[in-house]
């Protein structure tokens, strides 16, 4: 039977997951009923490679410290209803807040093993997160082998704080990317070659583990548990939605005022609200669509092992069936979400240029900032906000802030001809 060398990254979202995380990997429960394999008993034997003698979020605020820093400076500019904490503002984004690295591999590979060679095993894994992932050892929040389950496996916990070059400001800022270390899955894969090359260097007879395959990676209960809250999460998010565009649709079909004129922009306040109403729920499932996607990734990962590894387990069959009904489910869904994004974005951006081209001076400065956080979470690109801006009063501001090309100043002249798309219709019907 063949032994496989097995490297994961999981990426942590929020300080709340960090801390579920960390009370698992110090085990600080006394008893772990959802997973059978812990034998509490033996947990002293648990090996520390990267010691942490108190919680993990306290200690990603120390690693943190400097980020923190720099992002209290920027809010003392922001305006008060745009301030957020620290937490806030790390938990509201889509980015990692840190990466758990996990090493294992098949459980006869440690069978008999000696201390020696357990520990050379562990040091081999810790130089590769040093050596080939880049990782310093400042930005080791904790690793620990646990060798209380079913098979010897080390967490290695990461905070891939960096400093990167801001464009806007040309100066060099603080910002957690786990990209600088591990760019894409095809970089992954190659580092789950290197990481196999690494070991058999030192003398491990191990294959390399099935590419695509994460054997074992979520225990079927938990990764169960774990789907049905999702599906709860996107039918909650999506009747939300659908009432919301609903009530705009409504609003807008039983409204006796002139929407849109060609001076003046003239909405009743239960309509604009509405209009709120719907760009609150998008970013709701704008927010969560990260989620969903590492689901998925959980998933068909799940689904395809055990399909090849797994084919004579009757009982891994029917759970697999189960997930697979239930990862068809939440592609439909997901594929219903995603249209709403779209249609919704889409009038976003006309609701926003309308404003530009027609509201006043306050509503064109709280919408210009709306735009460029659309701009900044990667909602809106260039060309969206050159569309929603150009020929407007915050035309140079915006153009200036998205790094447009001077060429298109000179384009727009001609705005009836570019705002065709546009502004050809007052249509906000959002139900099509």
């Amino acid at each position: 039977m063949m032994n496989y060398a097995i490297f994961r990254s999981e990426p942590i979202m929020t300080t709340h997951d960090l801390a579920q995380i960390g009370s698992h990997n110090q085990r600080e429960k006394k008893a772990y009923n959802s997973n059978p394999d812990i034998r509490i008993e033996d947990s002293y034997k648990n090996l520390e490679l990267v010691p942490l003698n108190y919680k993990y979020v306290k200690r990603f605020k120390e690693i943190t410290k400097e980020y923190e820093k720099q992002h209290n400076e920027k809010q003392k500019t922001e305006r008060k209803e745009r301030q957020r904490s620290y937490t806030q503002m790390l938990n509201q984004s889509r980015n990692c807040v840190a990466d758990e690295l996990l090493f294992t591999a098949s459980p006869k590979f440690f069978e008999n093993m000696s201390n020696d060679d357990l520990m050379k095993w562990a040091n081999t894994c810790m130089e590769f997160v040093y050596n080939d992932l880049g990782y310093k050892k400042e930005q080791i929040l904790h690793a620990t082998i646990h060798l209380d389950e079913k098979s010897p496996h080390i967490h290695c916990v990461v905070v891939p704080l960096v400093k990167k070059l801001d464009k806007r400001t040309n100066t060099e800022r603080w910002t957690i990317s786990k990209k600088q270390f591990i760019k894409d899955k095809i970089h992954l894969s190659q580092l789950q070659d290197k990481y196999h090359e690494r070991l058999t260097e030192k003398g491990f007879d191990l294959e390399r583990g099935i590419k695509g395959s994460s054997r074992e990676h979520l225990k079927t209960k938990e990764l169960k548990k774990t789907t049905r809250y999702y599906e709860n999460k996107v039918e909650t998010i999506n009747k939300n939605l659908e009432q919301a565009i609903s009530d705009l649709n409504d609003k807008m079909k039983s409204s006796k005022n002139t929407i849109f004129g060609n001076e003046y922009i003239k909405v009743k306040n239960e309509t604009f609200e509405s209009m709120n109403n719907v760009i609150k729920e998008t970013k709701k499932v704008l927010e969560f669509q990260p989620k969903i996607e590492q689901l998925f990734n959980e998933l068909k990962t799940f689904t395809k092992s055990h399909q090849i590894l797994e084919k004579e387990n009757t009982n891994l069959k029917k759970e697999v069936k189960s997930l697979t009904t239930r990862n068809q489910n939440l592609t439909e869904e997901n594929n219903k979400l995603r249209n709403y994004i779209e249609a919704i974005l889409e009038a976003i951006k006309k609701f926003f240029r309308k404003i530009l081209q027609f509201g006043n001076e306050k509503t064109k400065d709280e919408t210009t900032i709306e735009v460029k956080d659309y701009y900044d979470n990667n909602d809106f690109d260039m060309n969206d906000v050159i569309k929603i801006s150009r020929g407007t009063t915050k035309q140079d501001e915006l153009f200036e802030y998205v790094e447009a090309p001077d060429y298109l100043k000179t384009r727009v002249k001609d705005i009836d001809e570019l705002d065709k798309d546009y502004d050809k219709s007052d249509d906000f019907d959002l139900s099509r």
